[in-house]
């Protein structure tokens, strides 16, 4: 297999490192190969430099090894966004490409301005890395694209060597939990009521409080292990992995943030939600309560509201469904609304992203009071949890999920997150609940079942 196209990408890298550019951008049709295998045959040559992608369709998905290029910033305020959108179109601006080009994948903290826990150290404010080898699969196609900015031919072909040298399935290590810790259950409680007091004084009107679970386990994590298990057990989840030195965020979100692809931008209303019934009978029951639910309506329409306005500020021909529907996942079914829009010439998918970040169903309502009473009541630092991650093309296409339903793997050791909307008529027993039903992809995944 690798004969019929490592000749092909050695003579194209070599012609682009002629022309003597910043960075060289080569893409080559390959034999189809099984992403999440050609994540793990990477573990050993690009240990801490591996990410992997598939949207909520499986359309696309794209699995990165190794850093051509990484754009970082530590900013705290949203100049982070227009740091990382100047430094990829200088980047592209600068490089040689011959077929589709580069990507990038990253994302950014929810809140820079509260950053305390030492296991978030290696996810700064921003980061987005364009992988030496990207493995892009859309459809029946699969494509090989090389990224060379400092490394050598001679470099590139032993990597390649490498890599396609090993690209067998390994087998679940049978590592199981062996402690499970809730962190600041009571804080979280107390956090609770302390956000509704404020909601009934009029002091804000919703904000989302998460609350986190760490397990350790008997053995080192295997990520793609995890990976495969999401990718089997929630096949309607944006699946990503974005792995930076020891430390893995992997996730399996329903949750779409923006999606731009030329002057088209699509977006989601995800807010309101409950458990999935154990009968289709009883399914059917929770399915036509949560659609008449006052508190999960009240809840949905914060996020339409806020999502439809920001979109009209930079959209034309903005399309948004008079009411929401079901959004059925294995543990939990949601409200959803989706958004269409034309997006103005001007406006770009970081300005999009800063637009949207955080939604009311992720911060709350409204914005900057929700952010504010968030990094002041919730006994956490979320990282890059609820947040925008995801990938940006050389054309300025991309997309972006929300990272929930997601963990911080290292090691033997997983941090997991979780969290609700809390309004006037909360109930905190109730949104203890529903934290621990979100909880459930990942603990599945985990576990390995």
């Amino acid at each position: 297999m690798v004969t019929l196209y490592q000749s092909k990408v050695i003579d194209q890298v070599r012609d682009a490192l002629n022309k003597k550019r910043h960075m060289a951008s080569v893409a080559v049709k390959i034999k189809q190969i099984d992403p999440l295998t050609f994540f793990e045959a990477g573990a050993k040559l690009f240990h801490g430099q591996r990410f992997y992608w598939s949207d909520c369709l499986r359309e696309q998905t794209f699995v990165g090894l190794g850093h051509a290029y990484v754009i970082k910033s530590e900013n705290k305020t949203s100049e982070r966004f227009r740091e990382v959108e100047y430094a990829w179109k200088q980047m592209v601006e600068g490089a040689f490409i011959q077929g589709e080009g580069p990507l990038m994948f990253g994302g950014f903290a929810f809140d820079p301005m509260k950053r305390s826990a030492e296991h978030w150290d290696n996810f700064p404010s921003a980061q987005f890395v364009v992988p030496t080898f990207l493995l892009t699969k859309k459809q029946d196609e699969t494509w090989l694209t090389v990224n060379v900015v400092h490394e050598s031919l001679e470099q590139i072909e032993h990597m390649i060597d490498s890599l396609f040298a090993q690209h067998e399935e390994g087998k679940w290590g049978g590592s199981y939990v062996v402690k499970k810790e809730e962190v600041a259950r009571d804080h979280w409680l107390h956090a609770v009521h302390h956000a509704m007091r404020l909601i009934q004084h009029g002091v804000i009107e919703k904000v989302v409080l998460a609350r986190e679970l760490v397990l350790s386990f008997s053995e080192r994590l295997n990520y793609a292990h995890v990976l495969r298990s999401l990718r089997e057990q929630q096949p309607m989840s944006y699946i990503f992995a974005f792995e930076n030195g020891s430390p893995c965020f992997i996730g399996a979100s329903p949750e779409q943030l923006v999606k731009k692809n030329e002057d088209i931008c699509e977006t989601a209303c995800l807010a309101g939600s409950i458990r999935r019934g154990h009968t289709i009978k009883e399914d059917e029951e929770l399915g036509r309560w949560l659609l008449r639910d006052e508190k999960n309506r009240h809840e949905h329409a914060f996020v339409v509201d806020m999502i439809e306005r920001a979109m009209n500020e930079v959209c034309a021909e903005v399309i948004v469904p008079s009411e929401p529907v079901l959004l059925k996942m294995r543990h939990i079914q949601h409200l959803y609304t989706p958004v269409r829009a034309k997006v103005h010439d001007d406006v770009s998918i970081f300005s999009l992203v800063e637009r949207l970040h955080p939604t009311p169903a992720l911060g709350g309502f409204p914005k900057e009071k929700a952010v504010q009473t968030i990094r002041e009541i919730e006994p956490l630092d979320r990282g890059w949890y609820a947040a925008p991650i995801g990938w940006v093309d050389a054309k300025g296409n991309g997309e972006f999920a929300v990272a929930i339903r997601s963990a911080l793997l290292h090691d033997h050791e997983a941090h997991l997150f979780a969290g609700c909307g809390i309004v006037a008529h909360s109930n905190p027993r109730s949104e203890y609940e529903e934290t621990n039903v979100k909880f459930k992809p990942m603990l599945l995944a985990l576990e390995g079942k």
